[in-house]
Protein backbone atom coordinates (compact mmCIF):
# COMPACT_ATOMS: atom_id res chain seq x y z
CA UNK A 1 0.00 0.00 0.00
CA UNK A 2 1.81 3.15 -1.28
CA UNK A 3 2.25 5.78 1.55
CA UNK A 4 1.80 9.91 1.04
CA UNK A 5 3.27 11.57 4.24
CA UNK A 6 2.76 15.02 5.57
CA UNK A 7 6.73 15.73 6.59
CA UNK A 8 6.15 18.66 8.43
CA UNK A 9 2.89 17.19 10.51
CA UNK A 10 4.81 13.81 11.35
CA UNK A 11 8.03 15.85 11.99
CA UNK A 12 5.77 18.21 14.88
CA UNK A 13 3.71 15.74 16.22
CA UNK A 14 7.00 13.30 17.06
CA UNK A 15 9.00 16.14 18.70
CA UNK A 16 5.51 16.76 20.96
CA UNK A 17 5.69 13.31 21.63
CA UNK A 18 7.61 13.73 24.65
CA UNK A 19 10.99 11.24 23.10
CA UNK A 20 14.29 11.64 22.67
CA UNK A 21 13.41 13.30 19.16
CA UNK A 22 13.97 17.16 19.54
CA UNK A 23 16.72 17.41 17.60
CA UNK A 24 15.07 15.34 14.82
CA UNK A 25 15.65 16.70 10.93
CA UNK A 26 13.89 16.09 7.87
CA UNK A 27 16.63 14.21 6.42
CA UNK A 28 17.05 11.97 9.35
CA UNK A 29 13.24 11.36 9.46
CA UNK A 30 13.53 10.21 5.66
CA UNK A 31 16.21 7.73 6.22
CA UNK A 32 14.04 6.22 9.07
CA UNK A 33 11.01 5.86 7.22
CA UNK A 34 12.95 4.75 4.23
CA UNK A 35 14.16 1.18 6.47
CA UNK A 36 10.83 1.39 7.53
CA UNK A 37 9.67 0.92 4.35
CA UNK A 38 11.87 -1.55 2.77
CA UNK A 39 10.99 -3.71 6.65
CA UNK A 40 7.43 -3.85 5.29
CA UNK A 41 8.38 -3.88 1.50
CA UNK A 42 6.31 -0.56 0.54
CA UNK A 43 6.86 2.18 -1.08
CA UNK A 44 6.04 5.91 -0.47
CA UNK A 45 6.36 9.86 -0.73
CA UNK A 46 6.70 12.27 1.89
CA UNK A 47 5.83 16.35 1.60
CA UNK A 48 7.36 18.97 3.16
CA UNK A 49 6.44 22.73 3.19
CA UNK A 50 8.96 24.82 1.61
CA UNK A 51 11.57 24.87 -0.68
CA UNK A 52 14.25 22.31 2.02
CA UNK A 53 17.71 23.31 2.48
CA UNK A 54 20.12 24.89 -0.41
CA UNK A 55 21.60 21.32 -0.73
CA UNK A 56 19.61 18.78 -0.93
CA UNK A 57 22.17 16.44 -0.90
CA UNK A 58 21.44 15.04 1.83
CA UNK A 59 18.50 13.12 0.70
CA UNK A 60 20.14 11.33 -1.66
CA UNK A 61 19.95 7.63 -1.96
CA UNK A 62 17.25 7.25 0.03
CA UNK A 63 15.08 4.41 -1.22
CA UNK A 64 11.80 3.39 -1.12
CA UNK A 65 10.81 7.25 -0.19
CA UNK A 66 10.23 9.74 -2.84
CA UNK A 67 10.65 13.25 -0.60
CA UNK A 68 9.49 16.68 -2.23
CA UNK A 69 9.57 19.50 -0.97
CA UNK A 70 6.28 21.96 -1.89
CA UNK A 71 8.03 25.24 -2.69
CA UNK A 72 6.91 28.69 -2.08
CA UNK A 73 3.74 28.48 -3.93
CA UNK A 74 1.98 26.35 -2.20
CA UNK A 75 1.86 24.17 0.87
CA UNK A 76 2.54 20.27 1.80
CA UNK A 77 -1.01 19.77 2.25
CA UNK A 78 -2.26 21.75 -1.37
CA UNK A 79 0.32 19.33 -2.65
CA UNK A 80 -0.83 15.90 -1.06
CA UNK A 81 -4.48 17.04 -1.67
CA UNK A 82 -3.26 16.99 -5.64
CA UNK A 83 -2.19 13.55 -5.15
CA UNK A 84 -4.86 12.17 -4.15
CA UNK A 85 -6.88 13.43 -5.95
CA UNK A 86 -4.66 12.09 -8.77
CA UNK A 87 -4.34 8.57 -7.66
CA UNK A 88 -5.39 6.10 -10.07
CA UNK A 89 -5.92 3.49 -7.09
CA UNK A 90 -6.92 5.60 -4.41
CA UNK A 91 -8.38 2.27 -2.19
CA UNK A 92 -4.66 1.39 -1.88
CA UNK A 93 -3.35 4.42 -0.98
CA UNK A 94 -2.45 5.46 2.69
CA UNK A 95 -2.04 9.50 3.59
CA UNK A 96 -0.26 9.85 7.21
CA UNK A 97 -1.06 13.04 8.68
CA UNK A 98 -3.33 14.37 11.90
CA UNK A 99 -4.55 17.44 9.37
CA UNK A 100 -8.55 17.10 9.23
CA UNK A 101 -8.38 18.54 6.17
CA UNK A 102 -5.86 15.90 4.36
CA UNK A 103 -7.69 12.95 6.37
CA UNK A 104 -10.92 14.67 5.18
CA UNK A 105 -9.59 14.27 1.38
CA UNK A 106 -8.26 10.86 1.71
CA UNK A 107 -11.74 9.26 2.90
CA UNK A 108 -13.48 11.18 0.18
CA UNK A 109 -11.08 8.97 -2.49
CA UNK A 110 -11.68 5.54 0.35
CA UNK A 111 -8.37 5.90 0.57
CA UNK A 112 -6.77 4.68 4.33
CA UNK A 113 -6.00 8.06 6.62
CA UNK A 114 -3.87 7.52 9.12
CA UNK A 115 -2.79 9.88 12.01
CA UNK A 116 0.74 11.05 12.41
CA UNK A 117 1.54 9.75 15.95
CA UNK A 118 -0.57 5.87 15.00
CA UNK A 119 1.94 6.01 12.18
CA UNK A 120 5.31 6.30 14.08
CA UNK A 121 4.23 4.19 16.47
CA UNK A 122 4.00 1.47 13.97
CA UNK A 123 7.53 3.11 12.53
CA UNK A 124 8.59 2.28 15.86
CA UNK A 125 7.13 -1.08 16.42
CA UNK A 126 8.40 -2.01 13.42
CA UNK A 127 12.18 -0.87 14.03
CA UNK A 128 12.48 -2.19 17.35
CA UNK A 129 11.87 -6.13 16.25
CA UNK A 130 14.23 -8.20 16.75
CA UNK A 131 15.52 -9.47 13.58
CA UNK A 132 15.74 -13.28 12.68
CA UNK A 133 19.49 -14.60 12.29
CA UNK A 134 19.84 -16.12 9.00
CA UNK A 135 20.15 -19.43 8.53
CA UNK A 136 23.68 -21.13 8.01
CA UNK A 137 23.55 -22.86 4.76
CA UNK A 138 24.83 -25.96 6.22
CA UNK A 139 21.53 -26.66 7.85
CA UNK A 140 19.88 -27.63 4.50
CA UNK A 141 22.96 -28.79 2.79
CA UNK A 142 24.18 -31.03 5.73
CA UNK A 143 27.66 -32.12 6.34
CA UNK A 144 30.56 -32.75 4.00
CA UNK A 145 31.72 -36.48 3.60
CA UNK A 146 34.73 -35.05 5.43
CA UNK A 147 33.13 -33.88 8.68
CA UNK A 148 31.06 -36.68 8.71
CA UNK A 149 34.04 -39.06 8.61
CA UNK A 150 35.85 -36.59 11.58
CA UNK A 151 32.87 -37.02 14.01
CA UNK A 152 32.61 -41.30 13.31
CA UNK A 153 36.15 -41.51 14.43
CA UNK A 154 35.45 -38.86 17.27
CA UNK A 155 32.72 -41.43 18.57
CA UNK A 156 34.22 -44.29 17.28
CA UNK A 157 32.29 -45.56 14.69
CA UNK A 158 33.12 -46.91 11.23
CA UNK A 159 31.56 -45.87 8.26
Amino acid sequence: MPLIIDGNNLLQSIKKSGEDFESLTASRLCRIISTYLRLTGEKGEIVFDGTGPPDKSEFDNISHLEVFFAGVAADADTVIEGQIRINTAPKRLTVVSSDRRLRSAARARRATAVKADVFWNDVQRQLSRKKTPKEPAEKRLGLTAGETQKWLEFFGLER
